[in-house]
């Protein structure tokens, strides 16, 4: 393995490294499109990875993947090996762990509704503050009342329990909108349409399945499959923030450590902050800040420094950065902000080689062992070692049928939650209406009652044993069969 206190990532008058130590101080990797960000952000991956430090990192373009398999052959990293003399670069692959939110590239990646929180939900439904206090008090009547929202139709049930009683909720919550019960409904039926069911339900992400190495030592580089999820920003930036939450909340206080115990890349990182309420651009930055105390560094991947506010940029110890190109006066803003955040280097206009930097050619800036920054230097970035390539689909197979969480994600829990219960009393109410309703029947002409087992009694008994019946799986199964055209048919 690569010396635990040397991470080579750039070349300039010599090799730049980044310290483990310091790792957990947060970076950012930014540059135009075209210029190498994602090269650079593999090549930190299989640095963390080579010290025995997972990484996770959604992989926006497919391209990927090939870490997982040896490389070196292809031209430009030959053609890199050379430039730098790099005479011990050894081709190899990582240890490497796929997931996709959809369940087709790698192993599902689920969460419960409760734990994603209203907070969250409202970010990724873009609801106004009325609906989002609406969302809120829609979660706090399911927790008063013991109703789990694990999956989406919980959710869904739910809000059309809480819209049709909201009468009763009035005085004991407060005002439930009919207008914000639709605005959520249609945002549910949206997200819904997006494959965003697939998200919601159990098993749910164990979070140490994400600090795994593998038997060579190695850290476990875990890559979720975004490509297809990046067609819903909000739902891909609404899931990493709420990762890096969970992460953030689970994970004890570990102090100062010699090397994180995860390294969390967030690409296309200008989707976090696209608008954001000030509730959750304040949750973000307390995250950001604390979060290097767990043990746990963040790096944000975007094309423009710009894109990430100043009270978040601050935290970013470590930085790459890549050539902007100063066609506007934005781009013009971003190129003497980005040059304004390095320490001060002398001998380099910053300024001016930021827009002629080449492809693979970058500003690095690193914490010394004082978490001072460096002076900025203009470095070559070192190639990767594994296959640029990406795999195919039987590759990928391979791999994913070799990983030891591979069968455990893949089948879907089902428990009793929200729906079930909720539909089975909406069941039990109907049982009883119908039995009321048969009671107050007239008898046949000719033929008489008998006294001693009125049809009331007989329809009032039928229901209570059905609805007794509700508690066992066997029961809910029967009660939907006699009330399923009623209320909508099974689940799913």
């Amino acid at each position: 393995m690569t010396d635990p206190h040397r991470m080579p990532i750039a070349r300039g008058a010599d090799f730049i490294e980044l310290l483990p130590q310091m790792a957990n101080r947060h970076g950012l990797v930014a540059g135009a499109t075209g210029t190498g960000k994602t090269v650079t952000l593999r090549v930190l991956a299989e640095e963390f990875s080579s010290i025995g430090v997972p990484v996770f990192v959604a992989d926006i373009k497919g391209d990927l993947s090939g870490v997982a398999l040896p490389g070196g052959d292809h031209p430009k990293v030959l053609e890199r090996v050379a430039a730098l003399g790099l005479e011990d670069f050894v081709p190899q692959g990582f240890p490497t762990v796929f997931w996709d939110l959809y369940g087709e590239q790698g192993h599902p990646v689920r969460t419960t509704v409760s734990e994603m929180g209203p907070l969250l939900l409202a970010r990724l439904f873009d609801l106004n503050p009325t609906q989002e206090g609406v969302l809120n008090l829609i979660f706090k009547i399911a927790d008063d009342q013991g109703l789990l929202l694990l999956d989406l139709q919980d959710l869904q049930e739910m809000v059309r329990f809480v819209g049709d009683h909201a009468a009763e909720f009035r005085t004991t919550y407060g005002n439930v909108s009919a207008a914000s019960i639709g605005a959520i409904q249609r945002s549910l039926l949206s997200l819904e349409q997006q494959g965003g069911a697939n998200f919601f339900g159990e098993p749910a992400l164990d979070l140490d399945d994400l600090l795994q190495t593998g038997a060579d030592g190695k850290g476990v580089i875990n890559i979720l499959a975004a490509d297809r999820l990046m067609q819903s920003p909000r739902l891909y930036a609404t899931f990493l923030l709420w990762l890096l939450a969970e992460l953030f909340e689970s994970l004890p206080e570990a102090g100062d450590l010699q090397k994180p115990k995860l390294v969390f890349f967030f690409d296309e990182a200008h989707l976090l902050f696209d608008d954001p309420p000030k509730a959750l651009l304040d949750t973000i930055e307390q995250v950001v800040r604390l979060i290097r105390s767990k043990g746990v560094g963040v790096y944000f991947v975007t094309q423009n420094p710009l894109d990430v506010p100043e009270t978040i940029l601050g935290q970013l110890g470590n930085r790459v950065q890549h050539a902007l190109r100063a066609f506007t006066p934005r781009d013009q803003k971003a190129v003497r902000a980005a040059a304004e955040t390095f320490r001060s280097n002398p001998g380099l206009d910053v300024a001016r080689a930021i827009t002629e930097l080449g492809v693979g050619e970058a500003l690095v800036s690193v914490l010394d062992a004082r978490g001072i920054p460096t002076p900025v230097e203009r470095a070559l970035v070192c190639p990767p070692r594994s296959r640029l390539r990406p795999l195919d689909p039987l590759e990928r197979q391979a791999v994913r049928g070799t990983s030891l969480l591979f069968g455990h994600y893949e089948q879907r829990i089902d428990r009793e939650s929200a729906w079930e219960v909720l539909r089975a009393r909406a069941a039990a109410r109907a049982a009883a209406r119908a039995a009321a309703r048969a009671a107050e029947v007239p008898p046949a002409k000719g033929r008489g009652r008998n006294p001693g087992n009125p049809m009331g009694e007989m329809f009032e008994a039928a229901a209570k044993s059905a609805a007794r019946s509700i508690g066992t799986q066997v029961g809910r199964q029967i009660m939907r069969g006699i009330f399923g055209s009623m209320f909508g048919g099974k689940r799913r």
